[in-house]
């Protein structure tokens, strides 16, 4: 049963569960095994990949949009994404607020957010900068004032909270932190924290890099190459 679920968990005044600090449970171990299972899915490959403006030749790509072929993989995952964030919050000077909704990011997000929605029974939204006329749309059940959990697969530059995060926002909704999967280590931690977005990761690619050259997965050419262009592409501050 998650957190969400058990009796006495605070309730907004429409009688929707609300996330707040929970009882404490025991943490857990590190999170290779999901650098494992992405890499077994095909998710992680090597050669020369180009998506979009902030990746550009890129000697390594992480798809973990994969996972949706995975349920098994995909449950596990909502599941330690719980516990890390319970976690989190269990803290002295937690990375996340509490919150009461989750917004999925499109699209990489929109099946991580709606795992762990169903696994919590946080209720979910999300947000499309592109409605039928051409405005921005929120979909879901929301009200202003209430606090967003973003969730998103990868993240590279933080571009697309920079773009998400504002468009809830302008509905009265406070985000209260970013949830990832895997970080490709570019420094969109930092260039969030400019912009008063705090980020919390379960994955970084360079621990992904050092973990499957240090058990043998990959060649140390592709590991030197990726590790070098991720030293080499920065995020640049906004």
């Amino acid at each position: 049963m998650s957190l969400a679920e058990r009796p006495g968990t605070p309730q907004s005044r429409n009688g929707e569960r609300r996330r707040r600090k929970p009882t404490p449970t025991p943490p857990q171990p590190g999170n290779l095994w999901l650098a494992k299972a992405l890499l077994d899915l095909g998710a992680v490959r090597f050669g020369s990949f180009t998506m979009g403006r902030t990746t550009v030749e890129s000697p390594v790509y992480v798809n973990v949009r994969l996972l949706i072929s995975a349920p098994r993989v995909l449950q596990r995952t909502a599941r330690v994404m719980d516990q890390e964030i319970t976690a989190d919050l269990l803290r002295q000077e937690p990375r996340i607020e509490p919150f009461d909704l989750v917004a999925g990011i499109p699209l990489g997000g929109l099946h991580l957010a709606a795992a762990f929605s169903l696994r919590t029974k946080v209720p979910m939204i999300y947000a499309t900068p592109d409605g039928p006329n051409g405005e921005p749309v929120i979909e879901g059940r929301y009200r202003a004032g209430q606090s967003v959990l973003l969730i998103d697969d990868l993240i590279t530059t933080g571009g697309s909270v920079l773009e998400t995060g504002p468009l809830l926002q302008q509905a009265g909704l406070r985000v209260g932190g970013v949830f990832v999967l895997v970080d490709r280590g570019q420094g969109a931690a930092r260039r969030l924290q400019q912009h008063g977005y705090h980020l919390m990761t379960l994955l970084n690619l360079r621990v992904m890099l050092n973990y499957y050259m240090s058990t043998g997965a990959i060649e140390e050419e592709w590991y030197r190459r990726s590790i070098a262009y991720l030293d080499e592409h920065p995020a640049l501050p906004t």
